[in-house]
């Protein structure tokens, strides 16, 4: 457990460093199609972090993780069935889980500040919600 714990805790000093960078970034409408990417990589890598801690979680304490074409919303789903997180919670992820999606897939000038903007406003929440739940597994 007590890998577990290092490695969770890894992860959530990245997530942290992550969040605290989009906290600091100047207003979307003033971001250069580069510097949106970039925050648009942030938000990707946000998601990133809580898909490996849930990855780790279910690796420790059962021993395997989904698979498949649809294996990363079949993740948010068996964290939710194994009690790891809420079902609010992994409907707050989904968004996040849709946009790493269309950030591995889409080109970098396609993005919109409409999209993204919610995204940095609701991270923070998500975020406390998201540790509160993984910090009585761990």
């Amino acid at each position: 457990m007590a890998k577990l714990r290092e490695k969770v805790e890894a992860e959530l000093e990245n997530i942290e460093q992550i969040l605290a960078e989009l906290n600091n970034a100047k207003g979307l409408a003033d971001l250069s199609t580069v510097e949106l990417a970039g925050t648009g990589a942030f938000i990707h890598n946000f998601y990133n972090g809580i898909e490996n801690i849930l990855k780790q979680i279910l690796i420790s304490k059962y021993g395997k993780l989904p698979d498949g074409a649809s294996w990363h919303s079949e993740l948010l789903k068996t964290a939710v069935k194994k009690e790891i997180i809420s079902s609010k919670t992994a409907k707050n992820l989904k968004d996040y889980l849709a946009f790493r999606h269309f950030f591995s897939h889409a080109y970098s000038f396609d993005l919109d500040k409409n999209l993204i903007l919610p995204l940095i406003k609701k991270a923070n929440p998500v975020y406390k919600s998201f540790l509160k739940e993984i910090k009585k597994i761990i």
